[in-house]
């Protein structure tokens, strides 16, 4: 199996819009290509095998994990992103390998400490930038994680780069180098796109049940909820408490996959793209839900945040997190000499915040307490 064959089996098996391989718009550096590998086999390789991936296994989902080995850290949620999105690829003919790669790396600039270390770094950067963890993951695969002698970063194909850029899309006008990514993403995008969303929303329900957060009296007053534990009761009887959980969180994410394929099917089927190209100009987003699970999934997303990701217990642990990223980022603006080598040398890139910022943001969880109490004793 050359690399050749294997790109002639995406011309003969995926959809006319899907991203093919062979047609790749490059790298920012050139490589000669792999004899036995496809460029997006290639990109998804470099970044399981990259440091920043890495370091997700120690950064906070939701839950420190220092409390229960079986809460989530950003590397599973990856991991399970990639799966939910692999299977909307396959659904719908597009580029499994290229859906994979982009949902591995969609995290990889996240900050320790979850949303709560993002808004810190954001708060600290508003008149330098800000910061977007989004924007931060092209950062780590273009710049910071260097792997190789000839080029920094990972040097990615410009398909998977261009699907980390999901909050830039459908600015008008937005591009990445010289080809534009929008108004629409490609369909691996939105793949990967729309499987964090629900991953995210049911699996973090999992956790806050195990963290007492959540109860099942809290869920059922929320109609998704009760659509997926209806299905449960229907499937099954005489389940214990444990049991009854898991099959309805499989129930949540299994209702929202089955909405999004018959939703986005009806839309493939009133525009039939005939390229990627066409199908990121088209007028509305492919991949999504229709209009009566768009409202039950928003309503469920708020319900999230008011009783999880804001809760009181949430916020006291966001409070220590935030004021520990604050203290190490004032000391390492007052003494750059502290960073690591590769930090220093972007200095006079970058300049003292951004590469400050750069620096925090690669931290683990663990690193931000050890670097915190070795300069605030």
């Amino acid at each position: 199996m050359t690399r050749k064959t294997l790109e002639q089996q995406e011309k003969a098996m995926l959809a006319p819009y899907a991203a093919f391989s062979s047609e790749t718009r490059g790298r920012h550096y050139p490589e000669e290509e792999h004899a036995s590998r496809c460029s997006f086999q290639r990109d998804r390789d470099r970044i399981i095998h990259s440091r920043c991936f890495r370091r997700l296994e120690y950064k906070t989902q939701v839950f420190t994990r220092s409390s229960c080995d079986h809460y989530r850290t950003r590397l599973t949620h990856s991991v399970e992103v990639a799966a939910v999105a692999r299977t909307f690829a396959r659904i719908f003919g597009a580029n499994e390998t290229l859906t994979e790669a982009i949902a591995l790396a969609h995290d990889i600039g996240h900050t320790p400490f979850g949303h709560a270390g993002e808004n810190e770094l954001n708060r600290l950067m508003t008149d330098h930038g800000g910061f977007d963890h989004n924007l931060q993951s092209l950062r780590w695969v273009d710049l910071l994680d260097v792997q190789y002698p000839n080029f920094p970063g990972l040097n990615l194909t410009w398909e998977t780069r261009a699907g980390l850029m999901k909050h830039e899309a459908d600015k008008p006008g937005s591009e990445l180098d010289g080809h534009a990514i929008g108004p629409r993403q490609s369909i691996e995008a939105q793949s990967a796109d729309i499987a964090d969303d629900i991953t995210y929303y049911a699996h973090d329900v999992d956790d806050a049940l195990l963290a007492r957060i959540l109860t099942e009296d809290l869920l059922d007053s929320q109609p998704l909820w009760k659509l997926a534990l209806k299905r449960t009761e229907q499937a099954y009887t005489n389940l214990d408490r444990g049991e009854r959980i898991r099959i309805t969180i499989r129930n949540l994410l299994d209702l929202q996959i089955e909405n999004i394929v018959e939703a986005s099917e009806v839309r493939l089927a009133k525009y039939a793209p005939r390229s990627m190209q066409e199908l990121m100009e088209l007028p509305e987003r492919l991949v999504g839900f229709d209009p009566e699970m768009e409202v039950q999934a928003d309503d469920f997303r708020k319900f999230m945040y008011k009783n999880v990701y804001f809760s009181h217990a949430i916020s006291n642990q966001a409070e220590i997190a935030t004021a520990m990223m604050r203290h190490l980022f004032e000391h390492y603006c007052r003494h750059p000499e502290d960073m690591g080598r590769k930090a220093r040398a972007r200095l006079p890139i970058d300049g003292e915040k951004r590469a400050v910022c750069d620096y925090l943001s690669g931290f683990t969880d663990k690193y931000v307490f050890q670097e915190h109490a070795r300069y605030f004793r």
